[in-house]
Parts: structure tokens; sequence; C-alpha cells
């Protein structure tokens, strides 16, 4: 094989035409698929042989490697977020991927003197040619949180989403900032809801391009909805036992904290 293992990262090296496995051509937050699959077979086969890949881990008992972006790229590349249905491990190694093909192609230099950087080969950071300095893959932590009122559920139509999909809401965590103040800042800046009762359920990769999705549940505490207008177009409490507007896919981290919350809704109204 062409990678070696170097504390649990390996360098970009040399494809070989011996070299066998599933390979990731991605574009964006976009990956390349033959019917419906990921390319498999040897270097050799694909026309591969001395272009440059990275070894990404297992993908159905056989390696996956990340391939360097090619000029002229005619292949036909499909949405990552087609691939929720996926295992988890496979599509946060889909992520992984993604990630990394958008770290690496947006510092080629140095942030610090404009020098070219190379990867290095002890870990999935780089490092300046000139100066040294090294940078690792940027991961942007988000917040996203479901709110619970007794039995209804406060679900939020987003701009980005209009007329369409109503999902939870998120946000950046900024400089300085707890996950916690995070979600109480984004939940009153979009809806003037005061929540408590925080309880962190998980996170999930979120390669669009490079952020960290983490997961809170939240009790409604005061206040009346009114929407933050530039990001969300409407937002409502939902009865558990009443229809529910369109919801975001399964193998989200949204779906996963909405059902959380239903089944808590459900419960409350079970109390009543």
């Amino acid at each position: 094989m062409f990678f070696t293992y170097l504390n649990g990262c390996q360098k970009m090296k040399l494809i070989q035409a011996e070299d066998k496995g599933f390979w990731l051509f991605t574009q964006g937050s976009t990956i390349h698929l033959v019917d419906g699959n990921l390319p498999f077979g040897s270097a050799a086969e694909l026309g591969l042989t001395g272009h440059h890949a990275l070894f990404l881990g297992e993908w159905l008992a056989q390696p996956l490697y990340l391939v360097v972006p090619q000029p002229n790229d005619a292949r036909a590349y499909f949405p990552l977020r087609d691939q929720l249905s996926l295992p988890q491990e496979q599509f946060n190694l889909l992520a992984r991927g993604v990630e990394l093909n958008h770290f690496y192609q947006t510092h080629q230099f140095c942030g610090k003197c404009g020098g070219k950087t190379e990867q290095k080969s002890d870990e999935w950071a780089v490092q300046c040619q000139v100066c040294g300095f090294r940078t690792y893959p940027v991961i942007c932590p988000c917040v996203i949180v479901a709110v619970r009122r007794g039995s209804q559920i406060l679900l939020a139509n987003h701009m980005r989403h209009k007329g369409g999909m109503y999902t939870t809401l998120a946000g950046f965590v900024e400089v300085g900032e707890t996950f916690e103040e995070a979600v109480h800042r984004e939940i009153w800046e979009e809806t003037q809801i005061e929540v408590k009762n925080l309880r962190y359920v998980g996170n999930q990769p979120w390669a669009f391009p490079n952020s960290q999705m983490v997961g809170f549940l939240a009790d409604y505490a005061a206040g009346e909805i009114h929407v933050q207008p530039e990001e969300i177009y409407d937002a409502q409490w939902f009865d558990c036992e009443q229809p529910l507007p369109e919801l975001p896919p399964h193998g989200t981290i949204a779906r996963k904290l909405i059902e959380a919350t239903l089944v808590l809704c459900q419960q409350d109204k079970n109390k009543s």
C-alpha cells in the first residue's frame, strides 16, 4: 500500500498502479458517485496512477482514499447530504474527506507570511516551508438546540428554507463563549425566547464545509416569539399530537433532537 500509519494520520502519497480500494473525489460539499456508489478498483483501472491521494480509513473492509482534485474534472458529483441514510460511521468518514479536502485546498499558502505550505507527515496539519507556521484543520463549532414547552416543540422555518422545512435553532459559537452561552444567545437572537435546563445530547461532523454540530435539549423559560427577520422566516410552537411541518431528514442531528423532544412532549401530554 502507498500509505503508512503515522500516529493515526497519513501523508499524501503518489498513487501506484497496484493500489486498490474505494476512491473519494470531492468538490465543495459534493462527492463523485458511480451508480450511487463510490468508485472502486485499482489505480491502473481507474487511470489514477501518478496522482496523489490520502488514506482516510476503511470502507466496506477496503481502503478509502481521498484523491487530490484534478483540473478539468468532468465527473458527476452529488450532494453529501444525500448520503445521510448511511450508517453514521460511514457518513462521518465521507465528511472527514470533504473537510480535509476543503482544508488543504484553502490552506495551500501560509496565513502568516504567504509562503507555500506542505502537509506534515505525522498529522493532518500543514506547515509553512518558509517560516514554519503550522495550521491545523479548521473545525467551526455550532450549537443546535430543540426547545420544549410542555407538550409543544419550537420549530423554525429559516430563510434559506423559506416556505419549506421547519427545524431546530442553531448557530456558530463565538470567540470566548461556552456552548451553553451560545445556546442562550442564539435562541434569544432568533426568537427572543429564554430557555432553561440545557442537556447535552450529542454531536455530528457537518462538512458544509467544516462545522461540528453540538446538540442540546432545552426547556422553555419565558418570552414570546419574535423572529429575527434576517435569519428566520417563521417560528411556531407545534403540539406533538398535531400534524407537523416538513422536518429535517433522518440522519441529521436536528432530526435526532426533534424526535427526542417529541418523546418528552408526549410524556408530558400523557401526564395531563
